[in-house]
């Protein structure tokens, strides 16, 4: 039987947290309360609110999980600009990222209109 963990989408997402997350071990120490803890917090809700849309039972819940998820892609989106104008990554690997997280969210965008579609919504 299937997972979420067999989704795309939440592989995509956990393999940017790890890399979010090893650029925050690297990051300086006065950025902890701030750039760190909130770009590790935000990199991580991605792929739980997949895992938590995909394990919902109703159809509302499981699509506001996904927004909460493409949300979340954003705001680490934001996070990763931040590092780079502070000049703790290179714009490449920011740019890199960024794209990463773009593709993320367009493929977050297309299950939640499969959702939506399985659900009988109009499109």
């Amino acid at each position: 039987m299937p997972t979420f963990k067999d989704l795309q989408i939440y592989q995509d997402a956990i393999r940017l947290m790890v890399e979010v997350h090893n650029i925050c071990k690297r990051l300086p120490r006065e950025e902890r309360f701030q750039l760190i803890d909130q770009s590790m917090r935000s990199s991580s809700s991605v792929p739980d609110n997949i895992a938590e849309g995909y394990n919902s039972y109703h159809y509302k819940d499981k699509i506001n999980r996904f927004y909460d998820a493409r949300k979340e892609s954003g705001e680490t989106q934001n996070h990763i600009f931040k590092m780079e104008k502070k000049g703790y990554v290179d714009t490449r690997t920011s740019q890199k990222m960024c794209e990463d997280y773009q593709k993320l969210i367009k493929g977050i965008n297309g299950y939640i209109n499969y959702l939506k579609h399985k659900r009988g919504d109009e499109r």
